[in-house]
């Protein structure tokens, strides 16, 4: 049905074909990229920089939820500063990256973490809260304590909150990933949204965007959404 509604804007042209053009158009630029293997190496760029800076976010994210949850300190400070912090788009971290980090790798490195650590962090001090109470006594009473309770009690009665957060953080990540490549002259799937635009090329720019959107589809399609499904199934919130 959008493919219909597509087309049927361009053949009313209600835009100039050289700002809106044919689907057949642009599934044919996105063909003739894979052809070339110019957007093979450029999803590869920016899905290797995406992961590490996923991966390094989590790392650091996961540890100070706990801290944030439960100590009165971290909370009333790192928490609340979190919340305001989180407010602030990707985008806006980038001009410090640039002055921190020079125009290189580390700055769109630095964007991704900054960008998706905040929603990881306050995902997580939010799952511990809500943890009801008498799973953490019982982990106790079986003699479970400090990072034993915590890996083998607390983390998992947090997945379904921390899973949500986790999606999230990956959202912010991948926009934050865009936004730094098509700023800085990098190679990756930002970059060729502004080749296409310095070349006048809108076919280019939708089939860029098309593939941006079935890359982050198929991430959360294969990764969260079936990890959801099984925990939803485990905790008694779907059917089996």
């Amino acid at each position: 049905m959008l493919l219909g509604l597509w087309e049927a804007a361009f053949l009313l042209k209600l835009w100039p074909p050289h700002l809106f053009p044919a689907p057949t158009t642009v599934f044919e630029s996105l063909r003739s990229g894979f052809v070339d293997r110019g957007f093979w190496t450029a999803t590869s760029a920016s899905l290797n920089r995406v992961v590490m800076g996923y991966a390094i976010a989590c790392a650091i994210g996961v540890p100070l939820g706990f801290w944030t949850a439960y100590s009165r300190l971290a909370s009333d400070t790192l928490g609340r500063l979190f919340v305001g912090l989180q407010s602030l788009p990707s985008l806006c971290w980038l001009p410090l990256a640039v002055l921190w980090c020079g125009l290189t790798e580390r700055a769109i490195l630095f964007v991704i973490v900054i960008g998706s650590l905040l929603s990881i962090a306050i995902a997580v001090e939010s799952g511990l809260r809500r943890i009801p109470g008498i799973y953490r006594m019982a982990g106790e009473n079986l003699g479970a304590r400090g990072l034993r309770l915590a890996i083998h009690v607390l983390l998992p009665a947090s997945m379904p909150h921390l899973v949500a957060g986790l999606k999230q953080g990956w959202a912010f990540a991948w926009r934050g990933l865009i936004s730094g490549e098509m700023i800085l002259v990098t190679l990756g799937l930002g970059r060729l949204l502004v080749l296409g635009r310095d070349r006048n090329d809108i076919s280019q720019i939708f089939a860029v965007m098309l593939l941006i959107t079935a890359i982050g589809y198929s991430v959360d399609a294969l990764c969260f959404r079936a990890l959801e499904r099984s925990l939803h199934k485990r905790w008694g919130f779907a059917s089996l």
